[in-house]
């Protein structure tokens, strides 16, 4: 839970902000209040390359005047500095073109908020110090380096904490406090002359404890690149994809993207008219868990103050429900559900990647996505790969320099399996997935 003292002191912050809009002439006022610190240590090939640590501090200010909306930030916190500023800010947005639909949140919507422990706080992060840090990452470089094929290895150990606080003109009032820590290593190898294979893997949470150790990180790492070795472009065909679990959440990801109010109104979502209809497989269930213990995205409200709670987005492949802020909820029409994602959970099934392995027989695992795009009106897509073959039902030979292209609502709906071995350092918590009669576009 936040510290008494330093939410008490945010919160008298953006309340004393939304005092001084108000005399200032607004009709009404979001304000909030932010400080973090952010620790990062990265070690290359032996040495410590750099040190980060950085604090912010800074006010928001939403304002609502005479029927004009508008939206400022500052970080000078000084009393007299910030009340020039405030009422320049309402004296700007009086001066604006009027927009009917802008409106502060409805207090109904800030009901119900729930008080559940969310876990957001590890007093082990803030007592971690400059030895141990550097032990890491020199710990991780030690076995980055463990094979004569490395060329170069990078390591990094970072860490953060946040506190806020949002007050309004019309009831709101909230505070939050989290932190997050996690590794990171990315090594290079040596093929021959012309080729470098990569690999590069991280863990994060809000809690060390259940982080594995950096030492796996490193070890995981040099894996990946190693396996990279030999690599090919793999074959024009038409073929099962199966995505590892961590991979899987850039694809989700983009899927989810156009599920929002605000790009169904602007025209830019293939999710436009879908509500209460099946868009994809039936083996796809994802539910949006604000209040998932430990989450790298809970939370007790949103940015607009409205209140958190579970809320189905896929069920069995039927669209059940948007992101929707207030301000395109009245432009589309759609009642109010939250303005941002937070934790995204994926019904898990009952095969490990073995078991999918053995099932598929052939096709193609990807392990990492290399650029591409998506389009969110259309759906239609296509991604660089990097992966392996899979042959009778194991991992074959790697491949990349090929791409798999299709349409996202099409690739959803050829769903087949689905792991149980949710990706665990995100906030997108996918399994790994297997997808029927892909198209690869390769040699």
């Amino acid at each position: 839970m936040p510290d008494s003292t330093r939410a008490h002191d945010l919160l008298e912050s953006a309340s004393d902000a939304v005092t001084m809009a108000k005399r200032a002439g607004a009709d009404d006022v979001w304000a909030g209040v932010s400080r973090s610190r952010s620790v990062s240590f990265t070690y290359r090939d032996g040495t410590l390359e750099k040190v980060e640590d950085s604090t912010s501090r800074g006010l928001s200010l939403r304002l609502y005047v005479d029927g004009r909306y508008s939206s400022h930030g500052t970080t000078d916190l000084q009393p007299e500095r910030l009340q020039a500023f405030v009422r320049e800010a309402v004296a700007v947005t009086r001066a604006l073109q009027p927009d009917p639909h802008r409106e502060i949140t409805d207090p109904e919507l800030f009901a119900n908020r729930p008080d559940d422990e969310l876990e957001r706080v590890d007093p082990a992060i803030a007592a971690l110090d400059r030895d141990r840090r550097e032990a890491w990452c020199k710990a991780m470089d030690e076995l980055a380096h463990a094979d004569e094929r490395v060329i170069s290895a990078e390591c990094g150990v970072f860490s953060g904490h946040s506190e806020s606080a949002s007050a309004s003109s019309n009831g709101f009032s909230g505070t939050a406090e989290g932190d997050y820590a996690g590794y990171s290593t990315q090594v290079t190898v040596r093929e021959d002359a012309d080729k470098r294979p990569e690999g590069s893997y991280y863990a994060v949470g809000r809690f060390l404890g259940d982080l594995p150790g950096p030492e796996s990180i490193a070890k995981e790492a040099l894996k990946r690149a190693l396996d990279r070795i030999g690599s090919r472009k793999g074959p024009t065909t038409r073929t099962t994809l199966v995505v590892d679990n961590q991979s899987a959440s850039s694809l989700l990801w983009r899927a989810l993207g156009p599920a929002s109010a605000a790009a169904i109104q602007q025209g830019r979502s293939f999710w436009a008219g879908k509500q209460g209809k099946q868009l994809f497989s039936k083996k796809l269930t994802v539910i949006d868990d604000p209040l998932l213990p430990r989450g790298l995205s809970s939370r007790h409200y949103d940015g607009e103050g409205i209140s958190a709670r579970r809320l189905p987005i896929i069920e069995k492949g039927v669209v059940k429900n948007f992101y929707v802020d207030t301000y395109y909820g009245k432009k589309a029409g759609l009642t109010p559900t939250t303005g941002s994602p937070s934790n995204r959970v994926v019904a898990l099934g009952s095969k490990s990647l073995d078991q999918i392995l053995k099932a598929v027989g052939d096709g193609i695992y990807v392990m990492s996505w290399m650029g591409g795009n998506s389009d969110s009106t259309t759906g239609d897509f296509s991604l660089g790969l990097r992966g392996f073959e899979i042959k009778n039902g194991k991992l074959g030979a790697p491949v990349g320099e090929m791409n798999v292209t299709g349409n996202l609502a099409d690739l959803w709906q050829r769903l087949e399996l689905v792991g149980n071995d949710p990706h665990p350092f995100s906030s997108l918590k996918t399994p790994t997935l297997a997808f029927a009669d892909v198209q690869f576009s390769g040699s």
